[in-house]
């Protein structure tokens, strides 16, 4: 997401002078154009990879060139408002002094409703985004007449988990599509109604779900410390540990590994993702359980996330070299397991922009190919393909394959 403010540039230069660098020399340093430097400095935008690259060169953290101001005009946002209209209105209702201005409708039978439930997780692990945004307003409201409804202490049980998950469901959409606010009402919805049933395994995986939303807000100091503090409470006995403990707290070391990457923190970095490793290697395989776990964990996500970190770094030789090696090969993945569609388009995107980098614009091309391919509106929310096809068309000295114009306007940027 580029950041803008003046604030953010007057407070750039002060670091670099007080680090005794002239705009020349701080552009050396990080590894980028002095027009780049000057031009945050006056003002201008700058994505968050440019700000890593400077805060690496200063050593400091990168959430140190962060600052509060006013936000720029919200432009374009219209289609979402009106689109999530339904869902919007589900998720939160208007509140009066002594009720909530709703009507959940009738109970629906809960196993019906886990079956939606799965059938939505479906129709977002193949990208119809459409198609989760009319199923959620329903699926909410049914789960939330179901824990109504209920009287039996084992069947209301059943039915405050159904809508954890329906909450943790709907803040993991909403945040893909990054509709932050509500998402946040979501996921912290869904971590108080694990709390209030004592259920810390959900609340833990409830607070995966919030790390990925705080890193996707660049707010990587709450990321690390929050899943840091929970990783804490939840660490399993190694030779104790169920799948679903070790996928959880394995997932939480890779929030912080994540945060801790993106703000400069190598050590706590490196530490974490060793960790992390640990909890895979203890897996053995990729691993995912709806009912006692989130999200997909294993070596092959532990392996990619690492990777991951190098490309934060600008090690595209290193991303490359690692990127299709080892447990990431095809062969080895068939013994351990994919990992999701989600992570596992993400990690190619490092690798197209690493051959982007590189000048390998034909390989980063087919990369953004075969993406789209098999995930073309996951891919038009991913501010990185965008960068890494502006990158291609600035560098671009020939005129543009029809295969470059289509995926530019499939990803909406103009040459």
């Amino acid at each position: 997401m580029p950041h803008t403010s003046s604030g953010m540039g007057d407070n750039l230069r002060a670091r670099r002078r007080v680090a005794g660098l002239s705009q020349e020399q701080l552009a050396n340093e990080a590894g980028l154009s002095v027009s780049v430097v000057r031009k945050i400095e006056q003002g201008g935008t700058a994505r968050v990879e440019t700000l890593h690259a400077i805060a690496r060169a200063l050593g400091i953290p990168t959430s140190a060139l962060f600052i509060s101001g006013t936000p720029a005009p919200v432009i374009g946002d219209e289609g979402n408002r009106q689109g999530l209209v339904a869902l919007r209105q589900a998720l939160m209702p208007p509140m009066g002094i002594d009720e909530t201005l709703t009507d959940p409708g009738e109970a629906v039978p809960v196993a019906d409703l886990w079956r939606r439930l799965e059938d939505g997780r479906a129709l977002y692990s193949a990208d119809r985004y459409d198609s989760v945004a009319k199923m959620l307003p329903g699926l909410l409201r049914g789960a939330e007449a179901a824990v109504a409804a209920v009287e039996d202490e084992q069947e209301q049980r059943e039915a405050e988990t159904l809508r954890t998950y329906a909450l943790l469901f709907c803040g993991k959409y909403l945040t893909q599509v990054r509709q932050y606010d509500m998402a946040y009402h979501s996921l912290s919805e869904a971590i108080r109604t694990a709390r209030a049933t004592d259920d810390a395994a959900r609340a833990a995986i409830g607070v995966v779900g919030m790390c990925w939303l705080l890193l996707r807000q660049d707010r990587f100091d709450e990321a690390e410390h929050l899943a840091a503090v929970t990783a804490d409470k939840v660490e399993p006995r190694m030779s104790a540990a169920t799948k679903g403990q070790l996928a959880v707290w394995g997932e939480l070391l890779l929030r912080i590994a994540a945060a801790a990457s993106r703000n400069n923190r190598p050590d706590e970095a490196a530490e974490a993702r060793r960790m992390a490793a640990t909890a895979a290697s203890a897996l053995g395989r990729e691993y995912e359980n709806l009912r006692k776990h989130w999200v997909r964990f294993g070596p092959v996500t532990a392996e990619m996330k690492a990777v991951e970190d190098l490309a934060l770094v600008g090690d595209s030789q290193g991303v490359l070299r690692r990127a299709d090696e080892g447990i990431l090969a095809g062969r080895a993945m068939q013994k351990v397991g994919r990992p999701s569609t989600v992570n596992w388009n993400r990690h190619r995107l490092d690798v197209a922009q690493a051959h982007a980098r590189l000048g390998s614009t034909q390989d980063a091309m087919d990369e953004l190919g075969r993406i789209r391919r098999t995930a073309g509106n996951w891919i038009q929310h991913q501010p990185m393909a965008r960068y890494i096809m502006t990158d291609i068309l600035s560098t671009r000295k020939r005129t543009l394959t029809q295969e470059m114009r289509s995926m530019a306007a499939h990803l909406d940027v103009h040459a």
